[in-house]
């Protein structure tokens, strides 16, 4: 990953961040060559934005806990693991909407055909729609 640089290495905040806080000596000695590769390697850290980003800390006792909840889109190359895995999670769900779509429309059918007072077999029913009317009355 090559960065573009408008301005001097020393004057980058990320570079600035890390030579403060380390001794003036040290911080002296580095080249801007090394500073740059610094960057580029401390560039690589940043967490950018995303959709969620939920962070707090919580007290108990004498502790201080923190939490961090991110979300947002998975940018990565996926494993081929994970990769099966996703695609059978997106099967499974796209099977149970179909399913449930099925059931309800087959409801929707059922009502409609006993609201239209249509007997398939005769004397016999799922009460259905008689629920309905008892509700609805």
């Amino acid at each position: 990953m090559v960065l573009k640089i408008k301005r001097p290495i020393k004057e980058e905040p990320n570079v600035q961040h890390m030579l403060e806080r380390m001794p003036k000596d040290v911080a002296n000695s580095f080249t801007d060559d090394q500073l740059f590769h610094l960057n580029t390697a401390l560039a690589g850290r940043r967490w950018g934005s995303h959709k969620v980003d939920v962070r707090g800390t919580i007290g108990l006792l004498r502790s201080r806990y923190y939490f961090v909840l991110l979300a947002g889109r998975d940018k990565r190359d996926l494993s081929r693991t994970e990769s099966r895995v996703g695609k059978l999670v997106m099967a499974a769900v796209v099977a149970l909407f179909l399913c449930v779509s099925l059931l309800v429309g087959l409801v929707l059918l059922y009502i409609l055909k006993s609201w239209l007072g249509i007997n398939l077999f005769e004397g016999f029913s799922l009460g259905l729609w008689d629920w309905l009317n008892g509700k609805a009355s």
